[in-house]
């Protein structure tokens, strides 16, 4: 009997998948090698907070005059402590929301470049300044833009956690955790992704992360009990999530309900779930469900609160946008700058974007007593 010829077969690339990368598709994003990857990624940063900077500016008429917003800085207790001990809170809570935002975009870049490419971290910072929101709440006296802050850092500082766990890298998250929790209370049901994405891709670490995590938040946890609760002193109170409600939620997250359509069908492009998108959708996702969780046993409904979802929201846009040519991605761009236009050049009203905080605080102030002041805040449906 003849043996058989023997056959070379190339070999082919591993079929197993990664317990940590069920999808399949952890490389799936890898930036080329090109040698202008590092002036890329430089790009990836610098544009977008140039471009936030820029809008920023533009706006800074329409910012509220200066005065004691304080009310406006419920459920954060970080930048009411800075009010209290500064005693003029308002310019200068407003410096730290201005650099707040541009530093969010910055780091919005930053992140998506590293776990997509730089063209998709381009992309992600710049929709996220053109969305009105962003330069919104850059010059109110809000926590929002903090909040926002502290959310893209923290993510960025997991991200380098779980990547190469070591002591310091996780130290780091945990003082970002801490910064969001003080930030806005209710701005930590971004852990829950953060849970999501650790437990789905990284298991090795969940121990860790968990411990981190418990311990960045237990401060922020005391401080709002301190202050009364979550309906009390510390959050204030929302609205009850009624059908109106939610459907109102588009506009006042993204500015524009258009822009908040476009960018969720955008997202579904982004898809399949590979570990960096899968990471964007929890962050996009999860805080909101978790708050209308939240909201079944507490009326602390607001859409703002969610602010610091926008991040993920433009960087799986800009994932389904950077697999088309350049010249579409210019159209997206335009179109979103074209939407968010009428939002970014209105003129607030003296408070804030429909609201006159700073006045009617002041107003109280002048014509109340201090208890009374307490009980106009409360009343108000929104808390402010």
């Amino acid at each position: 009997m003849k043996d058989a010829d023997t056959i070379v077969l190339p070999r082919l690339a591993s079929t197993e998948v990664d317990v940590e990368d069920p999808w399949g598709e952890d490389h799936a994003m890898v930036a080329p090698a090109t040698t202008d990857t590092g002036r890329w990624r430089v790009a990836a940063w610098l544009v977008p907070a140039l471009v936030t900077a820029v809008l920023c500016l533009l706006r800074a008429g329409a910012a509220a005059p200066p005065g004691g917003d304080t009310p406006g800085l419920a459920g954060s207790s970080l930048l009411r402590w800075w009010a209290e001990v500064l005693g003029t809170p308002g310019p200068a809570v407003r410096v730290v929301s201005t650099v707040a935002v541009t530093a969010a975009a910055a780091l919005v870049g930053l992140l998506a470049a590293r776990l997509f490419t730089p063209r998709v971290g381009l992309l992600a910072g710049v929709i996220f300044a053109l969305l009105p929101t962003s330069t919104r709440y850059a010059q109110e006296v809000q926590p929002y833009a903090l909040t926002v802050f502290a959310a893209v850092l923290a993510t960025l500082l997991l991200v380098r956690a779980v990547d190469r766990p070591t002591v310091g890298r996780f130290a780091g998250y945990g003082a970002a955790v801490l910064l969001l929790g003080l930030s806005h209370g209710l701005a930590l049901l971004l852990l829950a992704g953060h849970g999501w994405s650790v437990v789905v891709f990284r298991r090795g670490v969940v121990g860790r992360w968990s411990a981190v995590a418990i311990l960045g938040a237990l401060p922020a946890a005391v401080a709002l009990g301190l202050d009364g609760g979550v309906v009390g002193g510390g959050i204030g109170r929302g609205s009850e999530p009624t059908l109106d409600v939610l459907a109102a939620t588009p506009r006042n997250l993204f500015g524009v309900t258009a822009l908040g359509i476009g960018l969720a069908g955008l997202a579904l492009f982004s898809l399949p779930l590979r570990r960096s998108a899968a990471l964007y959708t929890a962050w996009a996702v999860v805080p909101p469900l978790g708050l209308l969780l939240v909201a079944q046993a507490a009326p602390v409904w607001v859409p703002e609160v969610l602010l610091f979802t926008l991040p993920a929201w433009a960087t799986l846009g800009a994932v389904a946008l950077a697999r088309v040519r350049a010249r579409w991605c210019a159209v997206a761009l335009v179109a979103v700058a074209v939407l968010g236009a009428p939002a970014q050049l209105a003129r607030s009203t003296p408070g804030g974007h429909e609201r006159a905080t700073g006045y009617l605080t002041r107003v109280v102030h002048l014509w109340t007593r201090p208890a009374d002041g307490a009980t106009a805040r409360e009343a108000h449906p929104a808390g402010g």
